[in-house]
């Protein structure tokens, strides 16, 4: 008995002295802090000896996701204890001070501090936790545990003083669980990763993939989304590269998914019948996993919603003194504050899977487009230009992966509606189906603005594929158009087509800003009508049902709003789902046109029996026809004839790209094929030409030396890992096919097929080439060449002569020479070439001087880039994209804003949205004040004064609304057309340097995908920004008005939001560039594999490329991926700080006595409250949008600042009309250098070119052929010195004066899609007489002539539907018609058989006897007859004289060079007869 006496006294002591538990609490706190400021004097102390490193152990102790999640433990700890301070001193302050309350009051301002500095501490050092600390842990969780059994116990007793300490306590004991157990958990990071950037050198040096920590991450992991901390704070101490961003998981790669997708899509059965229902069911089947889960989130959070209105009548109530029990109203907060627990959680978790899915799906369409592409034949390219089929990869493969933002709206909508309905039905009994009926109006009204949107989003899309094609179109063809001054013309094509596009555009936007406007006011419409309804029926309406309603309404708000957009992502889905999927529907290339045999299975590798092929299949007269010969394996043979006979069309039937009509292909073994036009990839030389396969060293240097590649790669500045620009623009026509023979060579393939490959080289190259390929490497391969030169003829084992797409003559040289007049007329027209050379080489011996020289004149035609090749040792042509970094500049935002009206409308719509926040908060304001708390209180006013007032303010805000959408739109409208004019006008008037360093994927990234987010994103970001910005401030003042303490609540959480957002946005800026630039390799890869589709193709490579979009895809879903996770990591942050405010906000209200407030406005204050967390989250996560969405008006930006070219017109030194009227080209003294800090390329020229004469201009590669004539047409502005025409110096006039009195036929001849009339005739200056002359004057008048159309026949993209011969003929047209005092061909017969050359070079002496020419040309038959001949040397002027003079002299480079043509092609005619 005396025992459980005292057990009895000692419990009572416990009871009733609980400030003994206080005490010693404060004297706990105090040693903890005692202890940790010893520790940190400690830790300065040693500071000084080791600060190495400090940032990286810092990020390695902060970067583990366990350990911060003990920091952010106590952090929160910490907030809840100086929360509780705050409102234990406001309670004591209104009902008096005691010893126990103020024992109370300490022991929170010092578990506050004590909790603040162990938070702080762990932050600094947080990667072991201290044996002290730990010991602490424990034993203050032992401490709350006896200090929540006292709490109970007196609860129980209803002697507890203050509920508060009872949920303070039981919090106390859950964080000490969790951290008593922490303290036994294995050290982290000990024999671990810590920093993702760590492991290869960890793994000494081993290139192991790191894989995204979300693949093995905990649930809690996942739930938090912790795993993204170590790669926010590598954000917060560099600048994040891409290297720093590890890869998505192995079942989010692209080819997982992909083969997923397949599968579903039934593709692999060969029926090409995709329908929008098949391609919809793939793409939800290779994203399942995320749809299933999202919807899932989605479904709880739509439930977790409805809770608060559930319970609002019951919270007035109980404010009002409707008491049901004790402590009702902390079981309504903590019913409050779980489900907004739940909300928040589910909603994050939603958005993160719903993004996460999107990437997937269009990972997969990018790859599907792709696959697609692979296989389209080039036939079907004239139904899809290159152009369209990357807008379906940019813009409508990324619009589908935003729907997934939209996805579930539809049925969540219904749901929303129909919750909604039973808490109105609850609230307003029969008034709920008058307000179904209300919300069912209101959509049924959208159903027309639907359509009308579809059809506006359609023509939009349509109309933007047709810019995208011209802009790539004339972007790939920017120097013709600049040589021939056009660039203006077409940017005029491009503007016309952009102002077709903005039409749809603007009835688009305007049309979004009316569903707008209507869905803002439905709320207000609904809710007027149900209040309208219930004073109709006699419904009582007291304040705590209008505020349920209200807050449903709220709520029901949110899908409402976003129904515009989902209705206009629908309809943008649904039209870009139809578009792939018809593109998908194209037939694809025929694969039984070729009968395919393994190697080594047959002697006869090529067996073609009764072949009719055509490219367009539904013409009656195929292109080729009637075909039929067999080639043995190892033989040697060639294809001739003239310009359009179907050489080419014959190598493409061998390769299986021309569609097959009858007959019989049989082709055995793998094949090696070199285009006509060279098709070099964007990379190194060596890439180029390994090509897939692995390095064999001897083998690689065998291939170089045989295609005379070590001398150029000796002048290159990286040798062969010097990268080569797109198209290979930093070399010149020569190098480029020479690397494409090396391509091919490398293969070591047993079928070669060459398509007049030496029409880019000069004589004594294309006699190396080959020597040493085609009879040297290549002499055991089956070779079949298409030649123009026929001095290669006579070596050939068989010869087809084609004439009208058929075989006309076969057999060797000497058996066809007699047997028919076609391969006499080639022969004819070649011997006739010669015999003009030999004509001015009549008396003189040169041949034996010249013929065993080593010492050579090369001959290589020179792109711009050419002379530069030794001059930039310092780095490559083509650098990395540019990325701004750090934030996102002022001047950004600012220049934006002013290019609508100077910026005129901004501070409108903001005064417009104001007013709106103001009049809806009115209208709410009125039905709180008027409605009375109960039935027993009379309304102040009459129920009709109640509906009219409100329907007044209800209206007055709807048209608020209306006035904010339409200036909005006008406004966005207004900054994407100036956006768009401003920087394709700079574009345009940039320098060539720009295009040759740019790869045509980036400019056409702004073209299409940052113009499309300007177009259509931007202005919808601003909008939101500013509503949700107005929104949270009026939410505040009414929460403020309500109870001014609320708003101490708000200081320290919007000050944690804005520290969060700081952290955030250094990670997610730079993760948003470098998902932008991550666009521009695939864009670029997708347009390089388009226009080499045929050399891809013959080398049975598309694996290889498949591989690579793969990777790509890849490349761009991780940055993607960790972007979006990144943003989920910082709203799941910021949306348990706005629930942490909310649940403060509602203890408050509950707190303060009765009477104080108004139950009304409080319940109010509520309902505007429980829209908070929602409305910050959006708030911060628009602002992060944005300013990653701005990233695109950077971009655009950058290239609205880069240099533009001299003007182009001079008013005051315009020349006169007839200008120049001689053509008599002065040089003086001119220099020209590529870069201010790069070496001169010529040094000091001083010639003159005579009025009225030809000059031809000869010189090896380097020597400056190239960088004079653009230095002539001011490609290339000289450095110093000076060139006249006829007395004019052209640096004083404008460009376009000068470009457009010049003529020019470049090298690789350009047409345009279009028409015949348009190519010729792009400027419309000329009649149809003219231009029919034209045609006839360079022997293409009968060819157009058979066309049905005539002068209007269509021209496809690039020209494909026209030969490379008949394009350089079109070329001379142009010429004709354009009828300059000066010429310059710029190897302009280089396509062209002889006979044609002769014909072309005749024409030119016929209508141009009077001009100045200037040639530079492969064929010494081009340059023999000129006047005059300049031949450079380094630069400098080595002869410049009349040709029989230099070849009087032996010892002339001229002469030796003419020597080495003759002998070469003599000796072979002589050979063979």
């Amino acid at each position: 008995m005396k025992q459980s006496y005292t057990m009895d006294n000692s419990l009572d002591f416990l009871l009733y002295q609980s400030i003994y538990f206080s005490m010693f609490s404060i004297f706990f706190n105090l040693l903890l802090l005692l202890g940790m400021f010893g520790s940190w004097v400690y830790q300065k102390g040693v500071a000084c000896e080791s600060n190495d490193g400090v940032m990286t152990e810092r990020f390695k102790k902060t970067s583990l996701t366990y350990n911060k999640l003990v920091l952010v433990c106590c952090v929160a700890f910490s907030a809840l204890s100086s929360v509780l301070l705050l409102s234990s001193c406001f309670h004591l302050h209104a009902n008096g001070w005691d010893r126990n309350k103020l024992m109370n009051l300490l022991d929170l301002l010092f578990a506050a501090l004590s909790w603040g500095v162990i938070s702080f501490y762990l932050y600094r050092n947080g990667q072991k936790f201290p044996f002290l600390l730990r010991v602490w842990w424990v034993i203050y969780f032992m401490v709350s545990c006896c200090s929540l059994w006292v709490d109970i116990v007196l609860y129980k007793k209803q002697e507890l003083e203050s509920l508060h300490l009872l949920i303070y306590h039981a919090v106390a004991v859950t964080v000490g669980l969790f951290l008593s157990y922490s303290c036994f958990q294995k050290k982290q990071g000990e024999g671990e990763r810590i920093n993702l950037l760590e492991e290869p050198l960890l793994n000494g040096g081993a290139e192991e993939e790191v894989v995204t920590p979300f693949s093995n991450a905990s649930f809690l992991s996942h739930m938090s989304f912790s795993w993204m901390g170590s790669l926010i704070a590598l954000g917060n101490e560099k600048i994040i590269d891409s290297e720093d961003v590890p890869q998505v998981d192995g079942s989010d790669r692209a080819e997982k998914l992909f083969s997923i997708f397949r599968s579903k899509l039934d593709w692999d059965d060969g029926e090409r019948n995709i329908t929008t229902f098949k391609l919809i069911k793939a793409l939800f089947f290779s994203a399942r996993r995320d749809i299933l889960f999202s919807t899932l989130f989605a479904f709880v959070y739509t439930l977790s919603c409805y809770v608060a209105p559930y319970l609002m009548d019951t919270f007035v109530q109980y404010l009002n003194g409707n008491r049901q029990y004790s402590n009702e109203g902390f079981v309504l907060v903590t019913t409050f504050f779980v489900a907004k627990l739940v909300e928040c959680q589910a909603r994050r978790n939603w958005y993160f899977r719903l993004q996460k899915g999107g990437i997937g799906m269009r990972s997969v369409l990018v790859s599907m487009i792709y696959e697609k592409g692979l296989t389209l034949p080039c036939h079907s390219n004239q139904g899809h230009t290159s152009g369209e089929i990357i807008n379906l990869m940019t813009v409508d493969a990324e619009r589908i992966s935003a729907f997934s933002w939209y996805m579930h709206d539809p049925w969540i909508l219904v749901l929303q509606i129909n919750l909604a309905l039973l808490i109105l039905y609850r609230s307003l009994g029969l008034g709920s189906v008058v307000a179904f009926a209300a919300t069912f109006l209101v959509m049924l009204g959208n159903i027309p603005l639907a359509k009308l949107e579809e059809k506006f989003q359609g023509n939009l899309m349509e109309s933007k594929d047709e810019r995208m094609k011209k802009t790539s179109e004339v972007l790939l063809n920017m120097r013709i158009l600049k040589l021939q001054g056009w660039e203006m013309k077409f940017l005029s094509k491009i503007l016309g087509l952009r102002r077709v596009e903005a039409t749809w555009l603007k009835k688009f936007v305007y049309n979004s800003a009316g569903i707008s406007s209507v869905l803002w006011a439905a709320p207000s419409f609904v809710s007027a009508t149900a209040f309208g309804a219930c004073m109709l029926l006699k419904i009582p309406l007291e304040s705590g049902k209008i505020l349920a309603a209200l807050a449903t309404f709220r709520i029901l708000q949110t899908p409402i709003y976003k129904l515009p957009d989902t209705i206009s992502m629908i309809v943008q889905t649904k039209v870009s789902l139809d578009r792939i999927a018809t593109f998908l529907c194209l037939d694809d290339l025929q694969q039984d046109v070729v009968e395919r045999l393994s190697s080594g299975s047959s002697k006869i590798d090529v067996e073609v029996s009764n072949g009719a092929f055509s490219w367009d299949e539904s013409s009656p007269i195929p292109t080729l026809r009637d075909i039929s010969f067999k080639i043995p394996r190892g033989m040697n043979v060639a294809i001739c004839g003239t310009v359009g006979s179907g050489k080419s069309s014959l190598l493409s039937s061998i390769l299986g790209e021309v569609p097959k009509i009858s007959g019989d292909l049989k082709v055995c073994g793998s094949k090696a094929y070199i285009a006509q036009s060279p098709w070099i990839q964007s990379g190194k030389v060596e890439e180029n030409i390994l090509f897939g396969k692995p390095m064999q060293r001897e083998w690689y240097e065998r291939v170089l030396e045989a295609c005379s590649l070590n001398k150029d790669l000796e002048v290159l500045p990286f040798r062969d890992q010097t990268v080569i620009g797109e198209r290979g623009i930093n070399l010149s026509g020569g190098q480029k096919q020479r690397i494409q023979i090396a391509r091919a060579l490398y293969q070591n393939a047993d079928i070669y097929l060459f398509d007049d490959p030496f029409s880019a080289v000069d004589a004594h190259t294309g006699s190396h080439l080959f020597r040493e390929v085609l009879l040297g490497l290549l002499r055991n391969k089956t070779v079949i060449y298409v030649t123009h030169q026929l001095e290669f003829l006579p070596e050939a084992d068989l010869i087809l002569v084609m004439k009208d797409g058929t075989i006309t003559q076969a057999g060797k040289y000497k058996e066809i020479l007699d047997s028919g007049t076609d391969f006499m007329e080639l022969v004819g027209a070649h011997t006739d070439a010669l015999a003009a050379v030999n004509l001015f080489e009549k008396g003189y011996e040169t041949a034996q001087s010249a013929t065993g020289k080593e010492k050579k004149v090369s001959d290589d035609e020179d792109n711009k880039q050419e002379e530069d090749l030794g001059a930039t040792p310092k780095g490559q042509l083509v650098q990395e994209e540019e990325r701004e970094k750090g934030k996102v500049g002022f001047a950004v935002y600012q220049k934006y804003m002013s290019l609508a009206y100077g910026g005129a409308l901004v501070p409108v719509i903001l005064v417009v949205q104001s007013l709106f926040q103001i009049l809806n908060i009115g209208s709410n304001y009125w039905m709180a004040w008027v409605t009375p708390v109960s039935k027993d209180v009379k309304p102040p006013v009459s129920g009709s004064t109640l509906i009219i007032v409100y329907v007044v303010l209800a209206t007055a805000s709807s048209v608020c609304i209306l006035v904010r959408a339409m200036l909005a739109a006008m406004t966005g409208f207004k900054i994407a057309t100036e956006l768009f004019n401003q920087m394709h006008l700079r574009v345009f008037r940039a320098s060539m340097s720009f295009f040759d360093a740019t790869p045509i994927g980036r400019i056409l990234n702004r073209a299409s995908t940052d113009q499309s987010a300007v177009d259509l994103r931007l202005p919808s970001q601003f909008s939101n920004l500013l509503v949700t910005a107005i929104n949270i401030l009026g939410i505040i003042g009414v929460m403020g008005q309500v109870a001014w303490q609320v708003l101490i609540v708000f200081i320290p959480v919007i000050a944690a939001c804005t520290w969060y957002r700081q952290y955030y946005i250094s990670a997610a800026r730079e993760l948003a560039r470098l998902s932008g630039i991550s666009r521009s390799p695939l864009v670029q890869h997708f347009s390089e594999t388009l226009s080499g589709i045929t050399t891809i193709r013959s080398f049975d490579q598309e694996p290889r490329f498949r591989s690579d979009i793969m990777r790509l895809n890849d490349c761009y879903s991780r940055l993607r991926f960790h972007a979006i996770s990144a943003m989920e990591w910082l709203c799941f942050r910021l949306d348990l700080l706005s629930t942490a405010a909310f649940a403060l906000s509602l203890v408050i209200l509950v707190s303060i006595p009765e009477g104080v407030i108004n139950p009304s406005f409080a319940g109010l204050a509520v309902t505007y409250a429980l829209n908070l967390n929602s409305l910050q989250a959006t708030l911060i996560w628009t602002l992060c949008d944005l300013e990653n969405k701005m990233i695109s008006v950077e971009r655009m930006l950058q290239y609205i600042d880069i240099p533009s070219e001299p003007p182009l017109v001079i008013e005051s030194t315009r020349p006169e009309k007839s200008w120049p009227s001689c053509g008599e080209i002065t040089i003086c003294n001119l220099q020209v250098r590529y870069g201010a800090h790069l070496p001169m390329v010529l040094h000091g020229l001083t010639c003159t070119f005579p009025g009225g004469l030809k000059t031809g201009i000869v010189g090896r590669t380097g020597c400056g052929k190239s960088t004079l004539i653009q230095t002539l047409f001011r490609i290339v502005e000289p450095t110093a010195g000076e060139i006249r025409i006829d007395g004019v110096n052209i640096l004083t006039i404008g460009l376009h004066d000068l470009r457009s009195r010049l003529s020019i036929i470049p090298q690789d001849p350009t047409m345009f899609e279009g028409t015949v009339r348009s190519n010729l005739d792009p400027l419309e200056e000329h009649s149809d007489e003219q231009i029919w002359e034209a045609l006839d004057k360079c022997q293409l008048g009968d060819e157009v002539r058979k066309k049905d159309l005539k002068l209007d026949s269509p021209v496809s993209e690039n020209g494909q539907n026209w030969s490379v011969g008949q394009r350089q003929l079109v070329c001379l047209g142009r010429v004709l018609l354009k009828r300059s005092k000066v010429l310059v061909l710029d190897e302009a017969t280089a396509s062209v058989d002889t006979a044609t050359d002769n014909l072309i070079q005749e024409t030119l002496r016929q209508h141009f006897s009077d001009c100045t020419v200037i040639t530079i040309a492969h064929r010494i038959s081009s340059v023999i007859d000129s006047d005059m001949v300049l031949l450079l040397d380094q630069g400098l002027i080595k002869e410049h004289d009349s040709p029989a003079k230099l070849l009087e002299d032996k010892s002339s480079s001229f002469s030796k060079l003419v020597a080495e043509y003759t002998a070469t092609s003599d000796s072979r005619f002589r050979r063979s007869c």
